[in-house]
């Protein structure tokens, strides 16, 4: 590894650790947000479940939009610039949902504000980009636990806001993030191996083939990663955005558990859910990044059917508590094994596509569930999600470990054979 890379990577890690982690939390407050007010906005403004599960469908839509574009944006203007742009545009959108009174209007400003949210996937590669390979899966896996405390945040202020306040004050709250982009802008620099990237792509310009998208889909192997990470991704976040969109409401309407009682057993299942993140990302780097993967999703795919089918009053806190843990699991280890997947200079463009093309595609999910709970009930919307959450880890079968190394630059860059429109060969182990 380079030196001066080396020293300004180590004197600099735990800082853009640290803003990473605030900027996930809030994320992660944002999109839990929107399920716990759920049942409030559907009451003042006449929802039915399928309007319900298409506002949670067109968040999603605007989460894929603003993360493929950033993405793209991100290896081009870098991984900071775009990061910091995008909590000043979904902060600022949130504030402004306290302002809407109709069904249209808060379906406009949340889809872009969503677009903002979307490329906050990116804030993982920054902190990869940083953390040295050795001990990468467990710092990423750490910093994945921000989106459980951004859970369990912004339960702890509706128990509080929500009865005396109203959904409308919590989203007014929710605005106050746009002060943390103004820290990353001032003291988080772009990473070395960006720098690096874009200082070897420099001399001969940019062409048309020069294209990120363009290069992903002339090389082979690269081509192959971003093919499976889109259907991992598609099958992955369908569940995860279907449980976070009803899970609060399944909770009150059909176990019948008060909402006082209901946002305590949230907060329960997100706590177990930083264990397991962590647990994730520590047998991520002493053992594989994918074969922690595959059993976190088969996990929780599962565990669904046993909770929809089998809890009780007396059980569901147990239930919920293990269920917490195999939904940390390839959340606190996707991050590396995503990154690792792709070479410097087309990172952001591949990470924000493939994942976004997920969460396109599961934009669905909410409305789907929202279907069969009218013909049937939620619980049989999270049977199917268990399915998918299967799927999920059978495609990443496909995807090897380590492929790249993200604190580094690219090879094939430093030698010049970039500038031929060529990918470095994968040499990472399977």
């Amino acid at each position: 590894m380079n030196t001066t890379t080396s020293t300004g990577t180590a004197n600099r890690w735990l800082l853009v650790f640290a803003l990473g982690y605030l900027a996930l939390l809030v994320d992660g407050a944002d999109v839990m947000m929107y399920g716990l007010t759920l049942s409030r906005i559907k009451s003042e403004f006449g929802l039915t479940n399928v309007e319900a599960g298409a506002l949670g469908s067109l968040t999603l839509l605007g989460m894929a939009i603003g993360g493929i574009l950033g993405g793209w944006a991100s290896d081009s203007l870098g991984r900071v610039r775009v990061v910091v742009w995008a909590m000043v545009l979904f902060s600022v959108g949130a504030g402004l949902l306290g302002f809407t009174h109709t069904f249209l209007e808060f379906a406009v400003v949340r889809f872009f504000s969503s677009m903002g949210i979307g490329c906050m996937v990116l804030v993982s590669t920054l902190v990869a980009e940083y953390v040295p390979m050795a001990r990468r899966s467990l710092i990423l896996g750490v910093l994945q636990t921000a989106i459980s405390a951004g859970y369990i945040t912004v339960i702890a202020l509706s128990t509080w806001i929500l009865p005396h306040y109203g959904w409308r004050t919590l989203f007014y709250v929710a605005a106050a993030p746009v002060l943390l982009a103004l820290a990353i802008h001032f003291f988080v620099p772009e990473p070395p191996s960006w720098r690096m990237s874009e200082a070897a792509a420099r001399p001969s310009g940019r062409r048309w083939h020069d294209n990120r998208y363009a290069l992903i889909f002339a090389d082979r192997e690269a081509r192959r990663m971003f093919i499976f990470w889109s259907l991992a991704s598609v099958f992955a976040l369908s569940g995860f955005y279907g449980l976070n969109n009803w899970l609060p409401t399944y909770l009150e309407s059909e176990l019948h558990i008060k909402f006082s009682s209901m946002t305590g057993y949230m907060t329960a299942t997100w706590v177990v859910a930083f264990i397991g993140k962590i647990v994730a990302g520590w047998l991520g780097d002493i053992w594989s990044r994918r074969g922690v993967y595959v059993l976190g999703c088969i996990g929780a795919a599962v565990f669904l059917p046993v909770i929809v089918l089998f809890h009780t009053r007396e059980n569901i806190a147990w239930l919920m508590l293990v269920f917490g843990f195999l939904y940390g699991v390839p959340l606190g280890t996707i991050g590396t094994f995503m990154s690792e997947s792709f070479e410097t200079r087309i990172r952001g463009t591949a990470v924000g596509g493939s994942y976004n093309v997920g969460r396109f595609c599961s934009g669905a999910a909410p409305i789907v569930i929202g279907y069969i709970a009218t013909q049937f009930s939620i619980g049989m919307g999270f049977l199917v999600v268990g399915a998918v959450f299967f799927l999920s880890g059978v495609m990443a079968l496909f995807i090897p470990d380590r492929l790249h190394d993200t604190s580094e630059g690219d090879p094939a860059q430093a030698s010049g054979e970039a500038r031929q429109g060529t990918l470095t060969p994968a040499t990472g182990k399977g």
